[in-house]
């Protein structure tokens, strides 16, 4: 077995370490083969894109040697011409203010002149830009690769110099459209896609690939790629896991699996996630851990994103893609870009067509609630182990040893988030019954809100009523009224209906009633 590129990001390393590929190059062949083209593609951290950008530089540089064997040399008549390659990694710098970004600008274009052999007499960033590309453009087409654009925002989420960093990026891309005659090809990755009508007004030319049905599955791992590529690796896994190896596929499926990025009905796996697992021969939240979405839990925090809607089927409209503002951010888009939420389904048509979005898989979904948790309830690690004893209470049926251990992740919310804040409640409920429906395998069924939770062990279906302002007899008689229970008669289990009230006095459970539902 070839050995795995974990960490390894460079095509020529990993080709030379004779190291595993996931031959992707049919895609890329498609994208180079017009004569000229701009674009620009969007996809979540560590999901390929700086591969993709190295494979590509190869590819530019005439190295047709590092593609022996694959798709592009054996299926193709590609000619591996050179062309002069610009290549910008903001992923590998941490920029804090305007000013140092335009530093890194004019650091990186005076490399490449080095490089190139080219003198420069502008002083300017984005004018000694337009320079290089001009005066090594009148011998040979310059092509421009550009990883990660979007990182020095992201990072300055909310750093007040943040509207000058834009106008800095706007200056340097708008230089390609006006260089386009000495152009052969130029692509631009990020995580996030921000409109056209700010940073890339300027570059309007773009071909935005992100939710291009041709490119669904050029980054990602396909089932069929697992199958092929990691067939050894999988009998080792289901081996030394003691389980067949259909099992296996299974949960490496539920954990892993299910980003979709188009209107195609195709999946993909986290190759990240994935990679380590077969290292490490452990399931574990891999790619989640990498990087705490810091960002996504101040969006939370004020407002921007209702929390409950995040683990139910949230439609949103094409439109919603369409323009995204830097100053208007538009949170459900941006999870998805993000890689938080991932298409589930479409509906509609090419006049009316909306997006169901949700969780991608088991990793995403767990992890993210236990940051979430974590983030509320100021448990810390320590919660975990609260949870596990909260969960064993349902099991056995404890209701009153339950609401005791729930009672104690309401009271870690820091006192200064407590000022008329009913959402933290909220959070810190929703988190953990998701929480707990995923750690007894069994799904917490909602219907659009209308049942708070309901968790499923092997005896016994809870339905819960949760009363921020009512009492628990208003949350019980709801249960009874709209008549919840009745869709669960013929699991053939005890159903429990309990109705909770949250004293907000005390900022804690407070009065709860349980009756027998069947």
């Amino acid at each position: 077995m070839k050995e795995l590129p974990i960490g390894v990001y460079t095509f020529e390393n990993l080709i030379t370490g004779n190291m595993l590929y996931i031959d992707k190059t049919e895609y890329i062949y498609n994208l180079v083969k017009p004569a000229q083209g701009v674009y620009f593609l969007s996809r979540p951290r560590r999901f390929g894109k700086s591969l993709l950008v190295s494979t590509l530089a190869s590819l530019f540089a005439g190295r047709r040697d590092l593609f022996e064997g694959l798709w592009i040399t054996e299926q193709t008549d590609y000619e591996f011409e050179p062309y002069a390659v610009l290549q910008f990694d903001f992923s590998k710098i941490k920029i804090k203010t305007a000013r140092q970004l335009e530093q890194y600008l004019k650091e990186r274009v005076e490399q490449l002149a080095h490089e190139f052999g080219v003198t420069l007499n502008y002083s300017n960033y984005s004018s000694r830009f337009a320079e290089l590309i001009e005066k090594i453009g009148q011998t040979q087409k310059v092509v421009i690769l550009i990883d990660e654009y979007d990182k020095p925002l992201l990072d300055n989420f909310d750093n007040p110099e943040q509207d000058e960093m834009k106008e800095t990026m706007k200056g340097f891309y708008g230089v390609i459209k006006g260089s386009d005659a000495y152009l052969r090809f130029v692509l631009l990755t990020g995580v996030t896609k921000f409109a056209r009508v700010s940073i890339f007004s300027d570059l309007n030319n773009l071909d935005d690939l992100t939710m291009d049905r041709a490119y669904a599955e050029m980054l990602g791992i396909t089932q069929a790629e697992l199958e092929d590529y990691f067939a050894d690796r999988i009998d080792q896994l289901a081996k030394a896991k003691q389980i067949s190896r259909d099992a296996l596929l299974e949960r490496i499926k539920i954990w892993y699996d299910g980003y979709r990025f188009t209107t195609k009905e195709s999946y993909v796996y986290n190759p990240f996630s994935t990679l380590l697992l077969f290292k490490k021969q452990e399931f574990f939240p891999h790619w989640f851990v990498t990087g705490t979405p810091t960002f996504l839990i101040k969006l939370i925090q004020r407002g921007r994103i209702s929390f409950h809607k995040l683990y139910e089927d949230v439609k949103v409209s094409e439109r919603n893609f369409a323009t995204y503002r830097l100053d208007k951010l538009k949170p459900l888009p941006l999870l998805l870009q993000t890689g938080y939420l991932t298409i589930k389904d479409v509906h509609g048509n090419d006049f009316n067509r909306r997006y169901s979005l949700n969780y991608p898989n088991f990793e995403v979904k767990h992890a993210f609630l236990f940051s979430v948790l974590d983030e509320f309830s100021n448990l810390e690690v320590s919660g975990e182990g609260y949870l596990y004893e909260l969960i064993d209470c349902l099991r056995e049926g404890d209701l009153e040893g339950m609401f005791e251990y729930l009672n104690v992740f309401f009271a870690t919310v820091p006192y200064d988030l407590h000022i008329k804040n009913e959402k933290y409640y909220q959070t810190i409920f929703y988190s953990v019954f998701q929480l707990i429906g995923l750690q007894i395998e069994a799904e917490v069924k909602t219907n659009k809100g209308r049942i708070d939770a309901v968790v499923e062990t092997t005896d016994s279906i809870y339905i819960f009523e949760f009363k921020l302002f009512g009492s628990a007899e208003e949350a019980l008689t709801q249960i009874k009224e709209k008549n919840y229970a009745q869709k669960y008669l013929k699991h053939g289990k005890q159903i429990l209906l309990v109705g909770v009230e949250f004293d907000r006095q005390e900022k804690n459970i407070g009065d709860w009633l349980v009756e027998k539902g069947n």
